[in-house]
């Protein structure tokens, strides 16, 4: 019997898509805060990466397979990011590891990811010493050199203070980190550091601190840390008659933090990555998808997950394979990458170089105020 050209055609495109759909998916691994303390944050980040995975498979996979996200929630607890990637490694085999946002649990993870010569990629974590723990570290985000410099450039030069506290958190090497280069920049510009006082992550009352600052005759407070304790340190510092602006950074940039503080968050500043008010036609389309896909407006966060993620895929087609130490090439030659917070290219420590926005709170919303160059 002859099988005409037609139904050969139909038979053997049959045949194609079936192993096509045989094939095994490519998993990438995301660690991230679902619950506990900065969930917000890790729950931001998960709509942004997931979004990005949806939309790679619809537009029919990579490598001609399709993606798979394996979520693993750290509860925001110290000491769980290195047991989830230890379990997505060695249970799920996952290709690449996603997360963390904030700097300390990335870098309870890195190591694991480096030893196991699995690329981690992070949507978010500035700390300095993050991608120094090994050459399979990545992230798509600034760093906090260029992050406390921004808003000592900012404080002194934009908003004319003089005499400017600092209220830092000595539970968070990102703090610490944040704190020494605002101080640095800030003297450097002929300002004065008026006070310095600490706090402990989970505190609720800063009410010593704030008055020793205000002793101290500051016209202004650096507190680089999370939304949590802002909102609170917000409030309290206006309770006292503080009415100068307080500058914070990205881990201010959640809507708890003006749902918390109120009208105390107004005249407030942080440096972050993005502004979903940009007019840029790339922020624009992204804004749309997102707002489709999740029925909320995008943020910082957010869209770092998605750049993460779409980064991270782009490397795989480029690399051609899903082999680690392959991958990790690929990842370190990213150049000019487009992605939604900026255009990407990766230096020899695995860090790009990027703009920063300033942000403010104006009427119970986040506000731009002013694009940052390096």
């Amino acid at each position: 019997m002859t099988i005409s050209r037609p139904v050969r055609f139909l038979a053997l495109a049959l045949l194609a898509a079936l192993a096509a759909r045989a094939q095994p998916t490519i998993k990438l691994g995301e660690f991230a805060s679902l619950t506990g303390k900065e969930a917000v944050f890790g729950q931001n980040v998960n709509k942004g990466t997931r979004l990005a995975i949806e939309e790679a498979n619809a537009a029919g996979g990579v490598l001609g397979r399709k993606l798979e996200l394996v979520t693993e929630d750290d509860q925001s607890k110290p000491g769980e990011s290195a047991t989830v990637v230890k379990k997505l490694i060695s249970r799920d085999k996952v290709v690449a590891i996603l997360g963390e946002i904030t700097s300390g649990r990335t870098l309870e993870a890195a190591p694991v990811a480096q030893a196991a010569k699995i690329p981690l990629i992070s949507p978010g974590a500035t700390n300095v010493e993050v991608t120094t723990k090994g050459n399979y570290i990545f992230r798509v985000c600034f760093i906090d050199d260029f992050q406390g410099t921004v808003m000592a450039k900012f404080a002194r030069e934009s908003l004319k203070l003089k005499r400017v506290a600092i209220l830092s958190s000595v539970s968070s090497a990102q703090s610490v980190g944040l704190a020494k280069y605002f101080r640095e920049r800030f003297v450097a510009g002929g300002g004065t550091i008026a006070a310095e006082q600490k706090y402990g992550e989970g505190d609720k009352d800063f009410r010593a601190q704030l008055t020793a600052i205000k002793a101290a005759g500051a016209d202004g407070i650096f507190v680089p840390g999370y939304y949590a304790e802002a909102a609170l340190i917000c409030k309290q510092a206006r309770d006292l008659g503080l009415a100068f602006p307080l500058l914070g950074v990205d881990g201010w940039e959640s809507p708890d933090l003006i749902a918390i503080a109120g009208a105390a968050a107004e005249n407030c500043y942080l440096s972050t990555h993005y502004s979903p008010e940009s007019l840029n036609p790339v922020v624009v389309a992204f804004n749309e998808r997102f707002q489709k896909r999740w029925g909320v407006a995008s943020n910082a966060l957010s869209v770092l997950g998605y750049d993460a993620a779409m980064l991270t895929i782009d490397a795989i087609r480029r690399a051609g394979t899903t082999e680690g130490p392959k991958l990790r090439d690929a990842l370190a030659a990213t150049k000019d990458y487009a992605a939604v917070t900026g255009r990407i290219t990766f230096d020899a420590q695995r860090n790009p170089t990027k703009s920063a926005v300033v942000l403010t709170v104006k009427n119970g919303r986040f506000t731009f105020v002013q694009d940052v160059h390096p």
